[in-house]
């Protein structure tokens, strides 16, 4: 009996559709296609520099711990049990003796810093500031990388839109290829112009040929920026993006900077260097001032060898039990010590001097990073001004070049314009379209970074 007949008809048809759903939704992943929002997430959530730094703060939280561990008392525990042969001490009575014995003792030992000079206190304090330092150094790690990628989409978008404008290039010069052609042949045109044509064209299938190179580099930069290997199944989506609306420009370069400075995790993280400095001052000026310290101690022990007097019988003894010992031979002991510094070669002074410097360090770095976004806002506000008029200017020289080649085709129908000419005005026309994509992608990245320093996200809406 053949098996594959004794299949219902249904049965199969259902197997083949979910082999071809399956098929699709595995093509489907393989080729999806990012957005700028997806790129950013991805990038953040997988990059490894991200990852470090996560573990990092990890261990910042575990240097609170260890602060909060230090206000907390110290309780251990020792126990121990032996056996003597020959001349020793009877642990129990403080007796010499010859006699083999075996001792036991137990010790339950717990002490405090009541008093340090508050530097337990202000190491607690600085284990909080350093974890919320090390957020700010993360946040501002999430904020490079944001820009880059950003910056990397971007790089892909116009250079697909330089391949797509190569790609429409060719197909006007194609046809004027053909046209040409048939003139020629029909002895309307000299062949000579069918050559300048012709190379026109080769040039053109160079620039496709370059402009695929430039797209697929780009993607695999992108690609790395978001730990993707696999190049050839990653693209981005494919969209055309006019220059965006803002008002950005309408703040001046001091409101920006203004503005950056409440928010930037950069300028935060500084800042928090500088509070930590000055509690590592106030840790360091701790040691100037005196220490007190309180402990308890119990402890008991048993030896083989021990004889007590025997309160039933008076005038003679008895040995105790094990158990009997750990209870009749136990004691306690508390108290406190206070340690007072008066000399120590000037370590805790030359510590605080060395804080002090700590602190100025800080401030000083606090003030270049300062500085230095104010100088990047300034940089910034000029490159949006500079590209937009740039791009501006572009759009008009390509507006130009467009006229002027129709007019030259016109002129070269009628046979008032050489081939020659004609493909000069054709590779005007080119190279004003690659700077109108050029400046365009241009403005918008320098649009959204100052768009970043005045705190708005990066989208392309």
């Amino acid at each position: 009996m053949n098996t594959f007949k004794s299949i219902r008809p249904s049965r199969v048809l259902r197997v083949l559709f979910v082999l071809f759903a399956f098929s699709a939704g595995v093509i489907q992943a393989q080729k999806r296609e990012w957005t700028l929002e997806e790129c950013v997430t991805y990038a953040v959530e997988n990059n490894l520099d991200v990852q470090q730094f996560q573990l990092a703060f990890e261990r910042t939280m575990l240097d609170k711990s260890d602060a909060i561990g230090n206000l907390l008392p110290a309780v251990n525990a020792q126990t121990q049990v032996g056996r003597n042969v020959g001349f020793t001490i009877d642990p129990s009575t403080n007796a010499p003796t010859t006699a083999g014995i075996t001792t036991a003792s137990a010790n339950l030992t717990a002490s405090m810093t009541l008093f340090d000079g508050l530097r337990n206190i202000n190491q607690l304090q600085r284990a909080k500031m350093n974890a919320l330092a090390s957020q700010y150094q993360l946040q501002d790690l999430v904020d490079d990388i944001r820009l880059n990628v950003a910056n990397a989409y971007l790089n892909v978008l116009s250079n697909k839109e330089s391949l797509k404008a190569f790609q429409a290039q060719y197909a006007v010069t194609e046809q004027d290829l053909n046209r040409i052609r048939e003139q020629v042949d029909a002895g309307v045109l000299p062949r000579g112009d069918l050559l300048e044509i012709q190379a026109t064209a080769a040039n053109l299938e160079q620039q496709i040929v370059n402009a695929e190179n430039n797209v697929l580099l780009s993607r695999i930069v992108l690609a790395q920026l978001l730990q993707i290997t696999d190049y050839e199944n990653f693209d981005i989506a494919d969209q055309e993006f006019e220059v965006p609306p803002s008002e950005i420009l309408g703040n001046s370069p001091k409101v920006i900077f203004d503005k950056a400075l409440t928010f930037r995790n950069d300028i935060a993280f500084s800042r928090s260097n500088v509070e930590l400095a000055e509690q590592d001052l106030k840790i360091a000026r701790g040691a100037y001032l005196p220490s007190l310290n309180a402990f308890f101690n119990y402890n008991t022990r048993y030896s083989s060898n021990t004889t007590l007097p025997d309160p039933a019988n008076p005038g003679s003894f008895f040995s105790p039990t094990f158990i009997d010992q750990l209870w009749i031979l136990d004691g306690i002991s508390y108290g406190a010590r206070l340690d007072v510094p008066i000399f120590n070669g000037w370590s805790t002074r030359n510590n605080v001097k060395r804080a002090k410097i700590d602190v100025m360090r800080a401030e000083l770095q606090l003030e270049q990073d300062k500085l230095a976004l104010e100088n990047d806002i300034n940089t910034a506000y000029l490159d949006v001004q500079s590209f937009a008029k740039a791009y501006e200017a572009a759009q008009k020289t390509l507006e130009a070049r467009q006229l002027a080649l129709e007019y030259a085709r016109e002129r070269y129908e009628v046979g008032l314009m050489n081939a020659f000419d004609y493909g000069q005005a054709q590779a005007r026309v080119d190279d004003a379209q690659a700077s109108v994509i050029q400046n365009k992608y241009n403005y918008i990245f320098r649009l959204k970074v100052l768009e970043f320093y005045f705190g708005l996200p990066i989208t392309l809406d």
